[in-house]
Order: C-alpha cells, then structure tokens, then sequence
C-alpha cells in the first residue's frame, strides 16, 4: 500500500514519484513582490504524488518516440539525459502527463499551485527550504553562487532536496502549474474563463534569488516556451 513517504516509478520510462501527506501551510508570502500574495492558510486535504525531479529530457523523449509528444525541443546545447527538459509550453506538459496517464492507467497531470507551493516548502516557513537568505551553492539561481547560476541548466538533483525529498523546486528551470494566473491568488470569473495566461513556479538559472523563493509565482503564455521553462508532473493516489 502507498503510504507518505514512500517513492515509487509506475514504469521504466516514468519519473520517481514521492507521496506527500495531507497538510495545512501558508501560500504565498506579503514581504516579497505584490504578486506573491496576499499569504493564506490553505489545505491539502488528500495525500499526493509529485515527481522528485523535474521532467528530464530522457522521460520527456520516451513519450516523444511514442508519438504523444512534440519533439523540437532544443537543449540549447546543454545536453539532453538528466538535464531538464527545456523551451516545453504548457500543452507540452499536459501531453507529457496525458500519455503517462494513458500509459499507467493512472492519473498524472500538473500540480495545482497549492499542490505545488505546498511541495516546494516541505514544511519551511522561509523564503527557502533552507532559510530566509539564498545562501550559496543551494540552488541554481542567478547570483547563487553554484556552477550553472546565471549561465544554464543543470542536470537535475545536483543540490540538496528539501524535506520531503524533493529537488529543484526553488531555481534550476521555472515549473509550468495547471492553474490560470490570477493577481495575488484572487480568482476572478473572467480571467478563470478564458485562462489566457498560465502560471510557472519557483523560478530558474537567469533570473535573481527573490524569482526563486517558494512563493515566487510569475505569469506566461500557455504557448510561451523558454529555455527557462520546465516541468514536473503529480499523479492523484485515488485511482
């Protein structure tokens, strides 16, 4: 039986998964940017599956030689393997997790911003994992201090996972979510509606430290695809 804590691969081309537990925390943050907020004690009522890395291009290229998934995706000449799967939209990622679905019989998808938010901060109270200061060498972010800050991606799981055994949530390449972007988390019917702009989470190697804290949120185009943009999947325990 599946159980918090536990990880697990559904198969041999399918990300680790880690199952989170139920909880309660604190979404977005009020001393930071506008956009961050306002800070919200939220639920997560069920237990949850998130992958431990972001895709990487090994897994995103299986569903690629299945024919569910676009497959111009440049590595910028970084390489492909464990690095994370770059210049991906939203649909991309929502193809990635519809073809595991198809694949496993069980439900993958993007995780919500609170599924997210919640994943990213394992707990922590902090701007980070770690602490309230960025620190050096915890993460790949602009002026971060480790190898790639700055300069590119780095393969997955090269720093320190945070306390439910995560990697990356804070830097490396931003996180496409399943959310529509909504000023300071105030859902509005219209922007709802149309969702003409998605959201990615947790910011990356370009940009500065305060666009990589856990309630870093920044709004994009479902279309828009970066060198800057990645993903990571969730899979729902109820199935």
């Amino acid at each position: 039986m599946l159980e918090p804590g536990m990880t697990f691969s559904d198969c041999a081309d399918c990300p680790e998964m880690i199952i989170l537990p139920a909880g309660r925390f604190t979404l977005g943050a009020d001393d930071q940017r506008e956009t961050y907020g306002p800070a919200r004690e939220k639920g997560v009522p069920q237990p949850y599956a998130i992958a431990a890395t972001e895709t990487t291009f090994d897994q995103y290229e299986a569903c690629v030689a299945d024919g569910a998934c676009a497959g111009d995706k440049s590595d910028h000449g970084w390489g492909r393997g464990a690095q994370p799967v770059i210049n991906v939209s939203w649909q991309d990622a929502v193809d990635f997790a519809d073809w595991l679905s198809r694949n496993t019989g069980y439900t993958y998808r993007l995780p919500t911003e609170i599924e997210w938010e919640y994943a990213a901060r394992a707990g922590s109270v902090t701007r980070y994992p770690w602490g309230e200061t960025v620190g050096e060498g915890n993460a790949n972010c602009r002026q971060c201090g480790s190898t790639w800050s700055g300069f590119g991606a780095a393969p997955v799981a090269q720093f320190s996972p945070n306390a439910f055994g995560l990697y990356d949530m804070n830097g490396n390449v931003s996180e496409w979510v399943d959310d529509c972007w909504t000023e300071r988390h105030q859902i509005k019917d219209d922007e709802a509606e149309t969702c003409r702009t998605r959201i990615t989470r947790g910011g990356d190697w370009y940009y500065i430290p305060i666009m990589s804290t856990s309630a870093a949120r920044k709004p994009n185009a479902p279309n828009l695809w970066s060198y800057t943009i990645g993903f990571r999947v969730v899979r729902d325990l109820t199935n």
